[in-house]
């Protein structure tokens, strides 16, 4: 950035950071209800407790110690290209766009799903347009910059937590089924327990290297980014853990968990007043959620039009706010476009694209420990060599074992998702003047 793009960029401080990265990882434990019926009650809450060490921990150590080395706008698509160069840097950061596309309209289509509980008539056309005003909302929230996105998420985060924290505590009051029981689901095909359950586990758990995407817009990210995910990384856990814990021990019923149950859970365990508002919380998690996404995602082109591989148009800054205010808006069209597919269907294609980026990632701290051992890192992944091939192993095997145990749908859609991304880099090395290719 520029000293002028600086001077009228309002950063963001520790505290919007927590937040803002809260509301991208977790939102809320709304979306984990499918792996109940799934993978079964007590394979859910293993996973739950247990996912976070082979998957997000090690990413966010990994994420720490880059971000701490390397505070770039583009965060993990930067550190892949400066570990492995610009092909393996621009697959990244394309695939970790595209990978936006398939969520960023999805969950305004669940805020609306949930609207439509409110407004039962509503027909499909005005579900959609109800879809696109909540994208283009947030995207004008976006454009505004960093600091109002975080004072949104903060606002959005501290509604839901309240009906989430009673449902806890008012469901242990009321324990009465064992919740790990059964623990996978009899008569299930073993792909759907250890394939489509982990895939929506890592899904819950993915993310914890995107805020790195805008670590220029961050008070001292330095020592911002790796406190934040200091205190995100357990809060989400306890946020996933508890309310399915104190749900499955409460209202039971695990084989009809389905998208939306934990909203019936309420209802059961405190009465109608419990049940509207976790509603209520389940469409404001849907709208964090939306948030930090156009925010994460959107910095992305930004970056790589910058490096030359995007329309150098998308560089264009808003003259008040500093934000990459053309890449929002153009990411945020793509989203509205899409407003109108299911979540479920695509989680599998999803998983593919978050497997490879996060993959690329840890390999790159690996990859520059060897290549740049002098970079100063504020933060250093702890454990020594140990501590490293931890980091680099846990998320790669735990990749490797979701992709092999995807259904027919995810394993093909996912399997064409990954190989776009080189057929555009060579079009766009094709079509570029030698001249203005990447350095």
């Amino acid at each position: 950035m520029t000293n002028n793009d600086k001077s009228s960029l309002r950063k963001a401080g520790l505290f919007y950071l927590v937040f803002v990265m809260f509301s991208y990882t977790t939102g809320g434990p709304f979306g984990l209800e499918d792996m109940v019926s799934t993978a079964g009650p007590g394979m859910t809450l293993i996973y739950l407790l247990l996912l976070p060490f082979f998957w997000c921990i090690p990413v966010s150590l990994v994420s720490a110690e880059l971000t701490s080395a390397m505070p770039v706008e583009g965060g993990f698509y930067r550190w892949t290209r400066a570990a492995f160069g610009d092909f393996w840097g621009f697959l990244a950061g394309w695939w970790n766009w595209s990978a936006s596309f398939l969520l960023g309209g999805v969950y305004a289509v669940l805020f609306t799903d949930y609207l439509v509980y409110y407004y039962p008539r509503m027909t499909w056309w005005e579900h959609y347009l109800a879809s696109v005003a909540l994208i283009a909302a947030l995207t004008w929230v976006n454009v505004r910059g960093i600091q109002m996105v975080g004072q949104l998420a903060t606002a959005l985060e501290i509604f839901i937590f309240v009906p989430v924290m009673a449902m806890i505590v008012i469901g242990l009051f009321h324990w009465r089924h064992n919740p790990f029981t059964p623990l996978t689901p009899p008569h299930q095909p073993t792909f759907k327990i250890f394939g489509v359950g982990l895939a929506l586990g890592l899904w819950l758990y993915s993310g914890y290297e995107q805020l790195s995407t805008v670590a220029e817009e961050v008070e001292d990210p330095q020592r911002a980014y790796p406190r934040a995910l200091a205190l995100v990384v357990p809060l989400s856990i306890a946020a996933y853990f508890l309310p399915a814990f104190a749900g499955l021990a409460s209202a039971g019923n695990w084989e009809k968990w389905h998208t939306g149950f934990l909203s019936d859970a309420a209802r059961m365990i405190g009465g109608p007043w419990l049940g509207t508002w976790m509603t209520l919380a389940a469409m404001v998690g849907n709208v964090a959620l939306l948030n930090s996404t156009v925010l994460t995602t959107t910095r992305m082109p930004f970056a790589m039009a910058e490096d030359g591989y995007l329309p150098r148009v998308l560089t264009r800054k808003h003259a008040r706010y500093g934000t990459p205010w053309l890449a929002i808006v153009v990411s945020a069209v793509i989203y509205a476009l899409l407003a109108w597919q299911s979540l479920a269907e695509l989680i599998s294609v999803y998983i593919w694209l978050r497997s490879a980026t996060t993959v690329l990632t840890v390999l790159s701290a690996w990859k520059l420990r060897r290549t740049q051992p002098d970079i100063r890192r504020s933060f250093t992944i702890p454990g020594g060599g140990a501590g490293l091939l931890y980091v680099v192993a846990a998320p790669v095997v735990m990749a490797m074992v979701a992709l092999l145990g995807s259904d027919r749908f995810g394993f093909i859609g996912g399997a064409i998702a990954i190989v776009v991304g080189p057929l555009v880099y060579l079009l766009d090395l094709g079509c570029r003047h030698p001249d203005s290719r990447p350095a």
